[in-house]
């Protein structure tokens, strides 16, 4: 079966670790039949979420500000697989990842029964140290209908440009875009 593949990339480095993992899992997903389409975070216009209560009083259907997070909420809703991807920085998501998590607000209530997938790379050596971010995400999954998390990969020890290839985790990353 098709499946509509999306996956948020929020590195500010393009290029750089977890951004090289999404472009791998893409890769994987789009070589088994898959649509895979990336989001470049860095290259959208997203505002900070005002907490100006518009989205609320529209049933969740609606956002007052006009950028390109209402595209993309878009994009989320239609995709059966979410890969959100982020490099980790003082053992917390990045502020890009953050950002876009808070602007689904408008309409996180229609983002339902999707698989979900997490790349996390950081400069730290000790998977243990990622696990505060594994959780922020699991706290925006516990809000939406139906979300499964499939799997995680945890780049550790990748600070430098580059670090991420001379590991396996390319690979990783690979076979689980052509497995979704």
């Amino acid at each position: 079966m098709n499946k509509k593949v999306l996956i948020l990339s929020s590195s500010p480095r393009r290029g750089g670790n977890s951004d090289t993992l999404c472009d791998k899992f893409a890769q994987g997903a789009a070589d088994s039949g898959n649509h895979a389409e990336k989001i470049f975070l860095r290259d959208k216009k997203i505002n900070y979420c005002t907490g100006c209560g518009l989205c609320n009083n529209n049933n969740y259907s609606s956002c007052s500000q006009n950028d390109d997070m209402a595209e993309i909420l878009d994009k989320m809703i239609e995709a059966d697989v979410i890969v959100m991807a982020t490099p980790v920085y003082f053992y917390a998501m990045c502020g890009q990842m953050k950002t876009l998590i808070d602007r689904c607000c408008a309409k996180y209530t229609k983002i339902k029964n999707k698989d979900f997938y997490f790349i996390l790379t950081a400069a730290d050596g000790n998977k243990v140290s990622l696990i505060r971010t594994v959780e922020e995400f699991r706290g925006f999954l516990a809000c939406l209908s139906g979300a499964n998390e499939k799997d995680i990969i945890y780049g550790t020890g990748v600070w430098q440009k580059d670090d991420v290839n001379s590991t396996d985790l390319p690979q990783k990353a690979y076979d689980l875009g052509k497995n979704v």
